[in-house]
């Protein structure tokens, strides 16, 4: 029984294969005629399918065919999808399920034209790249080389400005601990910012080619976020510099002979100011005020914490470029300010660490400071000694 079933497979085996070889000598002898055409797949949820390489060679001769949409060009030019493509280009805004408020580009791929300041006629990601990498980069970083170089030439010609006359040993106040403690915030937080801001815009330049890409990545990450997080401090440190000094910066009739002398720097003489001199006020309201202003604004922008700010792209990019340039301009004013405050002029670092300065010191740089002092408008100490009330009770007993 089991041999008749074997048998009957093997035949049934045999027929199966003869079948299939008539099959295929019969397909290969027929002509090209015989053959029967090859339907196209049958559409599947409403797309009609169609073969990719069926290209209309003569579609484009048709009047209207630049002015087909994608899907009437899908029809002659399976796909060619240049109608869709064109449109991005141009800043046609498509379809998106985001939210406007949250996501006010999310159908958008590529910003219609403009034309920032510097930039040609092209859309707006392409011009912001133009304006920060043939403007901005470029002379940002030759001014800051420029006032680093003039700096250094000067002190190399001039040296420290040293006292002329000897120091008397009794000493003025010049920055109470508090003004000390301002000044120091905001300027530990601009070297933050500065030293970060450099790396990030020109660090490529000067780092990269010395430290390597992996390095240079890993810094720059690190400085990125210094850079985030040190910006609130620099805004609020500003604000409180800005109110504690605003009194002794507002201008007056003695700035105009200061800077018409140019302060005295190149002839030698000092030219008489009060407690600040014109070029110090000049850093104060156009360095701090005036660009710092702009400098925290733009950060805040970029930093995305206004609220209630929609955050475009073009937004962003204004943001950067007026950040980039203000940021660039207050450097190379505070370079000088920096010099002047610490190897530029003898005693000036020490007023600000100790707050204290010789009369001698006061006399010959801040002389109607020093003459408003000696006539009582002023007084010399300012901070009570914190020790003043154990010192008046060890004199009352030894004279008890």
């Amino acid at each position: 029984m089991i041999h008749s079933l074997m048998q009957r497979v093997f035949t049934t085996v045999l027929a199966l294969g003869l079948f299939g070889a008539a099959s295929h000598v019969a397909a290969q002898n027929a002509t090209p005629a015989a053959a029967a055409p090859v339907a196209a797949p049958e559409s599947v949820g409403g797309v009609k399918s169609a073969n990719i390489f069926s290209v209309a060679p003569d579609a484009n001769t048709d009047p209207k065919y630049a002015d087909q949409t994608n899907g009437e060009r899908s029809k002659v030019q399976p796909g060619n999808n240049a109608p869709m493509w064109r449109q991005v280009g141009a800043g046609v805004t498509g379809y998106s399920s985001l939210p406007l408020s949250q996501a006010p580009e999310a159908g958008n791929l590529i910003q219609p034209f403009v034309q920032y300041p510097g930039s040609r006629l092209t859309n707006a990601g392409e011009a912001w790249r133009q304006v920060r990498n043939q403007w901005i980069i470029p002379y940002g970083g030759a001014l800051l080389l420029i006032v680093v170089g003039a700096i250094a030439l000067f002190y190399w010609r001039k040296g420290t400005m040293a006292l002329h006359g000897q120091e008397t040993g009794r000493q003025i106040e010049r920055f109470t601990p508090f003004e000390r403690s301002a000044h120091w915030s905001n300027a530990i937080a601009f070297c933050a910012l500065a030293i970060s801001g450099v790396v990030m815009a020109f660090g490529k330049f000067f780092l990269l080619p010395i430290i390597g890409t992996s390095l240079f990545g890993w810094l720059t990450f690190v400085l990125k976020n210094v850079h985030n997080f040190a910006g609130p401090l620099f805004a609020v440190s500003l604000v409180i510099v800005l109110i504690t000094f605003v009194r002794d910066n507002l201008p007056s009739a003695d700035d105009i002979q200061w800077l018409l002398h140019g302060g005295g720097l190149f002839s030698g003489k000092e030219v008489p100011s009060h407690r600040f001199n014109a070029g110090e006020k000049v850093v104060f309201w156009g360095g701090v005020f005036f660009l710092g202003g702009i400098v925290v604004a733009s950060g805040f922008v970029l930093d995305k914490l206004i609220p209630g700010l929609i955050y475009e792209r073009s937004t962003m990019q204004m943001a950067h470029m007026i950040h980039g340039v203000a940021t660039v301009l207050m450097m190379a004013m505070f370079i000088g300010h920096i010099y002047m405050g610490t190897i530029g002029m003898q005693g000036a670092y020490k007023a600000m660490r100790e707050g204290y300065v010789d009369e001698t010191w006061a006399k010959e740089h801040h002389q109607l400071w020093y003459d408003d002092i000696q006539a009582g408008k002023i007084p010399a100490q300012r901070t009570a000694p914190a020790s003043a009330g154990v010192s008046s009770a060890s004199a009352a007993s030894v004279q008890a």
